[in-house]
């Protein structure tokens, strides 16, 4: 870290040298990072008491010019420098307004062999193209949960693309999560490898099965909903932060609930959809076909959109 970030750190209200260092610690390393915090969050990572946490959060606002308000106008502009990113099939893309947003967390659910994971695998190598093509020019983050990850369907893809394989796999950093609390330590990671490379695309594969495995009953349902609203926004935080894509993909109950009656409903309830930007629901067709259908969006209307999974990737 340069030595004008730390000195702007320490002269946040109540921050001096030895809470500095327990920050970056905890790989908080800028004004954005405490600002968008909250007091028993960074409470609780520099060890310092919630008073002292709220006191530096307002500081971090003032001096980074967040949390007040702000006239439409300001933020429609601001829109303008969203970047979309390409999934390879126009149909797909034409659903989603362009692409998948950054700054925006989109979530695929579907049951088995819908295509979630085959997606995530399109969009680790089409977040290296140049932006005239519809990439990012970035690289890839991919938070792998159920062991899914396969570099020779990367491969595959690349070269469908004219890409050399070799050169995007490098450009991808995979993690797997063991369980939940892995998965939510693997945010400090991310934190610190975005500091040393650019990341276009965070991808969660899948975003609930350790939690839906450990946290099993009624009895375990409070605390399962909590731990995955915090790591939800952190997702988004991340996203924000960054300007990134994150991309999550999600399991469905297995069997019709009780009370809705609904097979195809999404794990994770209210709180995965309220924090979810864009949530697409995949389901199998006919042979190579998928149809997707968006869901829910802030600003798109619902529709559907019949896209290809071939042995050269995703596709019209």
């Amino acid at each position: 870290m340069s030595e004008e970030i730390t000195k702007e750190i320490e002269d946040l209200p109540g921050v001096g040298p030895a809470t500095a260092e327990k920050l970056r610690s905890a790989s908080i390393t800028d004004l954005m990072e405490i600002a968008v915090s909250s007091p028993s969050e960074l409470a609780e990572l520099a060890d310092i008491s919630e008073s002292l946490a709220a006191k530096a959060i307002r500081g971090a606002r003032e001096a980074a010019d967040v949390g007040g308000f702000e006239t439409g106008d300001v933020i429609f502009q601001r829109r303008k420098s969203l970047k979309k990113l390409t999934t390879n099939s126009s149909k797909l893309d034409e659903l989603l307004g362009g692409g998948l947003e950054t700054g925006s967390i989109t979530e695929l659910y579907g049951a088995f062999a819908s295509g979630k994971t085959q997606l995530m695998h399109q969009l680790c190598v089409n977040v290296q193209l140049k932006e005239d093509e519809g990439g990012l020019g970035r690289e890839t983050v991919y938070i792998d949960t159920e062991n899914t990850f396969r570099p020779e369907r990367v491969s595959q893809m690349a070269l469908a693309l004219g890409m050399d394989p070799s050169e995007v796999l490098k450009r991808i950093h995979v993690a797997r999560a063991f369980n939940s609390n892995h998965q939510m330590l693997l945010m400090d990671s991310v934190s610190d490898l975005s500091k040393e490379c650019s990341i276009g695309i965070l991808i969660v594969d899948s975003l609930t099965a350790h939690f839906r495995a450990e946290y099993a009953g009624r009895g375990a349902l409070a605390n399962r909903q909590q731990k995955l609203n915090k790591y939800m926004h952190s997702l988004l935080r991340f996203g924000d932060l960054n300007s990134c894509v994150i991309a999550v993909t999600n399991q469905v109950q297995a069997q019709p609930d009780a009370f809705f009656g609904d097979p195809t409903r999404p794990i994770g309830g209210h709180i995965v959809g309220h924090t979810a930007t864009y949530r697409v629901y995949l389901r199998r067709s006919k042979g190579e076909h998928r149809i997707a259908r968006l869901v829910d969006s802030p600003c798109l209307p619902e529709g559907e959109a019949i896209f290809r999974i071939t042995q050269e990737g995703v596709g019209d």
